[in-house]
């Protein structure tokens, strides 16, 4: 089950990145383009956010499944190790913290302001969190903690 899991949260980080670029496409094309803020801005934002969402649910899981909460509550030693560090801390607090100005930004185009700051709020928050995003991803160039760039596939394949 959880092999199955672990494939399911690697596919839906492509979904995730799909959708934050174009939650920043949008945002930054309103910031310039002072048009109007529409239903369709807003949705994919609303996708983002729910896309991060099932992420961080499927996260979870795996975080508890797979022993890491054990790892953190094991004392100071497993800092020293990278992989044990990576997915125990850094991984797990970048993308919580990804999660959350992900919804900060999306909070933002529901709040009743000029059309030029939603866009603005979207977008900078949305690109904060896909900064984090990219830099706590394991991706397969990562020595010691790369995984494969989609199920099946080995790394650095």
């Amino acid at each position: 089950m959880a092999t199955g899991l672990l494939h399911l949260h690697n596919l839906l980080r492509w979904v995730v990145l799909i959708f934050a670029l174009l939650t920043l496409i949008k945002g930054f094309s309103g910031m310039s383009g002072k048009k109007a803020f529409t239903a369709g801005d807003k949705k994919t934002a609303m996708f983002l956010m729910i896309s991060c969402d099932i992420q961080l649910l499927l996260g979870l899981a795996l975080y508890f499944m797979k022993g890491w909460f054990n790892v953190l509550t094991s004392g100071s030693e497993f800092m020293k190790l990278p992989a044990q560090r990576f997915f125990a801390l850094e991984h797990a607090v970048g993308m919580i913290i990804a999660i959350v100005l992900v919804h900060i930004g999306y909070a933002a185009t529901k709040k009743n302001v000029a059309d030029g700051t939603k866009f603005k709020k979207m977008f900078w928050f949305t690109l904060i969190a896909f900064i984090i995003i990219m830099a706590t991803i394991p991706w397969p160039s990562r020595e010691a903690i790369g995984r494969p760039m989609f199920p099946g596939m080995t790394v650095g394949a």
